[in-house]
């Protein structure tokens, strides 16, 4: 098993495993805290905040094991997922208060619309040595 665990490929699903269970359950955990209180973009923007801070640690540490620069990819993991979250907003609004989708369908879809491209960014942007 540790000799698959060297393979970045590997790690970096194993990570989007944790880091999409994470953002998942926090979009929708904050959904049903906060609906009553606040609108679905506040919402939204609120649980990318922690979702894209939970991902830069595991890729950081686990996936890419990069070492210093933890302001730097920190900011230019914010510039990846920066461009998504705008776009997964906008998706979530779409999807919840335009076509009244369940959260949790609206969610999920946009979760496996934006995994591909992250890796993409990450690999060559935020991470790049």
């Amino acid at each position: 098993m540790r000799k698959y665990l060297e393979r970045k490929p590997l790690r970096y699903l194993l990570a989007g495993g944790w880091n999409t269970i994470f953002g998942y359950a926090t979009s929708v955990g904050l959904y049903a805290l906060l609906a009553d209180k606040l609108h679905i973009t506040v919402i939204a923007a609120i649980a990318n905040i922690f979702a894209i801070t939970m991902s830069f640690l595991t890729y950081k540490l686990f996936v890419f094991k990069t070492s210093g620069n933890w302001l730097l990819e920190y900011g230019r993991s914010y510039i990846v997922y920066g461009g998504m979250a705008v776009f997964g907003i906008i998706l979530i609004w779409i999807f919840v208060d335009v076509l009244k989708w369940q959260i949790w369908y609206a969610q999920a879809l946009v979760i496996l619309i934006t995994v591909g491209v992250s890796y993409l960014g990450h690999k060559f942007f935020t991470f790049k040595k």
